[in-house]
């Protein structure tokens, strides 16, 4: 019998590590599966096939898009050509819809179902890609309840099948705070601020250096240590030139290790801001890009909040924010100390805040999304 066979496209750092959780799944009630596709790390490590990564194609905003044409141009057809020859007999697609639903076309066109797992945020912004989904996708999986009621507005069907996040999360070990502190050489007196500049060589090109200078302006008058989540497949000399620039040097951990021990962080508007709300860790959310980025955006997102861990706590059209937002102009230095700054000095702003942040991360459930989509996939297997 020919070895079974299932495409995969997970062109971010965020998609890598879901779609890994899913493979692994899959794998262990089906060892002979073949994967290929697009991925990062995680899914190399489960022994996928991959014809690009997620450093490759993992470009974002308008203009970089626009000069990245030709190239993605080329990834498309490479894929396409690939997948001609396989025939995989179940395709995988993980959010990054703008190669994803061109792909959704091409496969159903070729009778290979697609399962999308992780919806577009078509209610944030470019509402038309639903008649696309709703065309090709034979599957939509998604992460968040509210999106089920979302799709059913347009006549189709969304199955909730818990978000990956809390999942990913739940087995996480940390040392105790203490012993932490002592490894590090921290006075324990000291408040812990995190860092998360992002998991992208561009966003941390332009907010990172604006959370350093808001680091040294909040250590002015506090006892405060900084501790940055390095992404892991960032080339260390992109943070080190920052640091070097600035004068201030955090201490490096995993992000993880960031929000579970900080009493604040400074976080890059994304899936980290999720990750954040799960270990109800108080947050400032930043987020900058280039000019023509935003005021392209600024025209076409419908969402008064970016957050997800706004959008999660307090609903689609809510103009109410749990935690604060500062976009563009305002993702400096000047504004991120001033209202990082109000937070660790108002105990009952940031107790409230915390709360707020497990409340909303109750509602994500804490089923296994993994083990499901992996069932899903087994069944066109």
């Amino acid at each position: 019998m020919p070895a079974r066979k299932l495409f995969v496209l997970a062109g971010e750092v965020s998609g890598d590590q879901h779609a890994a959780g899913v493979v692994r799944a899959l794998l262990d009630r089906h060892p002979d599966v073949r994967v290929f596709g697009v991925g990062g790390w995680r899914l190399r490590q489960l022994g996928t096939d991959l014809l690009y990564t997620t450093d490759q194609v993992g470009i974002m905003g308008f203009a970089e898009v626009i000069r990245h044409a030709g190239f993605l141009r080329n990834v498309i057809k490479t894929l396409k050509q690939r997948i001609i020859r396989e025939q995989p007999d179940v395709a995988l697609l993980i959010d990054y819809p703008g190669m994803n639903l061109l792909l959704a076309e091409f496969l159903h066109k070729r009778n290979i179902p697609v399962v999308y797992y992780i919806s577009p945020q078509v209610w944030a912004w470019k509402a038309g890609r639903v008649r696309t989904i709703r065309k090709y996708v034979d599957r939509l999986l998604v992460i968040f309840d509210f999106e089920v009621d979302f799709y059913r507005k347009y006549g189709m069907t969304a199955e909730f099948v818990g978000n990956p996040v809390v999942e990913e999360l739940k087995d996480l070990e940390f040392l105790p705070k203490k012993d932490f502190l002592e490894s590090r050489g921290i006075d324990p007196s000291a408040r812990l601020v995190g860092l998360l500049p992002g998991s992208r060589k561009q966003e941390i090109e332009k907010i990172f250096p604006e959370m350093l200078g808001a680091a040294l302006q909040l250590q002015q008058n506090r006892r405060t240590v900084f501790l940055l989540g390095k992404a892991p497949h960032i080339d260390s000399s992109l943070y080190e030139q920052c640091i070097r620039k600035n004068g201030l040097r955090p201490s490096v951990c995993s992000a993880y290790e960031v929000m579970h021990y900080s009493d604040l962080v400074l976080v890059t508007s994304g899936t980290a801001t999720l990750e954040s709300l799960c270990f109800g860790v108080p947050m400032v959310v930043v987020y900058r890009t280039g000019r023509l980025n935003y005021l392209i955006g600024k025209r076409l997102v419908k969402l008064r909040n970016i957050a997800l861990a706004n959008i999660v706590a307090n609903g689609l059209g809510a103009s109410s924010q749990l935690v604060p937002e500062l976009i563009q102009d305002r993702a400096d230095a000047e504004h991120i100390s001033r209202v990082a700054g109000n937070i660790l000095d108002d105990a009952r702003l940031a107790s409230g805040m915390r709360q707020g942040l497990l409340d909303a991360c109750a509602r994500l459930s804490s089923a296994s999304p993994s083990r499901h989509v992996a069932g899903i996939l087994a069944e066109y297997l």
